[in-house]
């Protein structure tokens, strides 16, 4: 069966076709700029060249079709008709309280999602949209939405309850929710598998960690404890955003700068992390490293800070389990940044973890990267997504 992975942003539509049986990636892409000028689909078959068109895509109704259209194609297509596809696989930011695992979608599913709008303003209408899209285009095509928040609802309620009126947890479902379940659910039974070992008989630490970043504790193979919280800003410094901050430095600098505290909540998200701590040199690690090593103290302090806060996490973590057996790094800075990864276990000694700086040479491998002596177990997993949604939405359609 070939499934169709959807990922919706406001302007963009990621996606995938892969064959369930072999999970071979048969196809890939990106329409980009989706109601704005200048739109086009990037697409790439197989292993085959990139190919970007120029096409006008108003809505995401118009890029799903101009998605069928490269997937059908003669020339760069990997399927002769829609027949083809078995079904199509939704990411879905947030699921509130309501949804602990994948569903088969239904107008009562969609209904659902919509009541989880204010919890993810910016993605879960996005992701309503292509979800609509693709029922319009595919009608008889079985959907089905996994969540980034769903793994995470095993958390205890010690774990998830912040320390505010219990009322608005009562009326509002204000808690922690966490983001990144699917890539937090399919590192930590991934690194299980590598090391030989069930899930279950484990207490993992996953770092997920990429533009947006999170930790997660798994303990006997559920999540219970996260880094991100009500909305991905908590937790983690991250490429442009803030992390944990006093909330009273929201109303201050509103004061101090004439600003809405919207704006200042915008500031956290988009010009923060990273990119603000470097003095808005860049939010990425490749032009940090570069600019530290070239003596620029910004970039370097905040590289240093941002190590500091994941060994923090990691540490915390470690106490929410009594115990670790193995810490994962995954998503595009911990599978690929070796100078990251080497700033967050410097702190790690007393977990009798020792760095095995030729195995942390590589990039984007499956590997060990602590040595055979370590007590504790260090581990690069590239993360899937994509393939853990192709995986739940077989389970879900057979």
């Amino acid at each position: 069966m070939n499934i169709l992975v959807i990922n919706c942003g406001s302007s963009s539509l990621k996606y995938q076709l892969i064959d369930s049986e072999s999970e071979a990636v048969l196809a890939k892409g990106l329409c980009e700029r989706i109601g704005i000028a200048g739109s086009a689909i990037t697409h790439q078959a197989g292993e085959g060249d990139k190919i970007k068109t120029e096409i006008d895509m108003t809505d995401h109704t118009q890029a799903v079709a101009a998605v069928i259209d490269k997937l059908t194609d003669p020339e760069v297509g990997v399927v002769s008709s829609l027949d083809e596809i078995g079904a199509v696989g939704h990411r879905i930011v947030h699921g509130g309280e309501n949804f602990a695992s994948s569903v088969i979608i239904t107008d009562e599913v969609i209904e659902a999602i919509e009541k989880c709008n204010d919890l993810a303003p910016l993605h879960n209408p996005a992701n309503l949209i292509g979800i609509n899209s693709c029922k319009e285009i595919m009608p008889n095509v079985p959907m089905v939405a996994v969540f980034d928040t769903a793994f995470h609802q095993t958390m205890p309620k010690k774990a998830y309850l912040y320390g505010l009126p219990y009322e608005y947890y009562e009326k509002y479902k204000v808690r922690r929710y966490g983001f990144h379940g699917t890539s937090h659910d399919f590192v930590s039974n991934r690194v299980a598998e590598l090391m030989g070992k069930k899930r279950e008989d484990l207490k993992i630490i996953v770092c997920h960690l990429g533009n947006g970043a999170s930790v997660s504790a798994v303990l006997h193979g559920q999540c219970v404890d996260t880094s991100m919280g009500l909305t991905p800003l908590e937790g983690l410094i991250m490429g442009t955003r803030s992390g944990d901050i006093d909330p009273a430095i929201v109303s201050f600098l509103a004061e101090k700068e004439g600003k809405t505290v919207q704006e200042i909540i915008d500031i956290c998200n988009k010009k923060s992390g990273v990119l603000g701590l470097s003095g808005g040199l860049s939010s990425d690690f490749r032009d940090l490293g570069n600019a530290a090593d070239s003596g620029n103290e910004k970039a370097q302090a905040a590289l240093e800070t941002w190590g500091y806060r994941v060994a923090k996490y990691i540490g915390a973590y470690v106490a929410a389990m009594n115990g670790v057996d193995a810490i994962v790094f995954t998503a595009g800075v911990g599978e690929n940044n070796i100078a990251a990864r080497t700033t967050a276990c410097q702190y790690l000694g007393y977990l009798g973890v020792t760095i095995d700086p030729v195995a942390n040479n590589e990039r984007g491998e499956e590997i060990r990267i602590s040595t055979e002596d370590s007590k504790t177990q260090v581990w690069v997993v590239p993360t899937n997504e994509e393939l853990a949604i192709a995986r739940e939405t077989v389970r879900l359609v057979k």
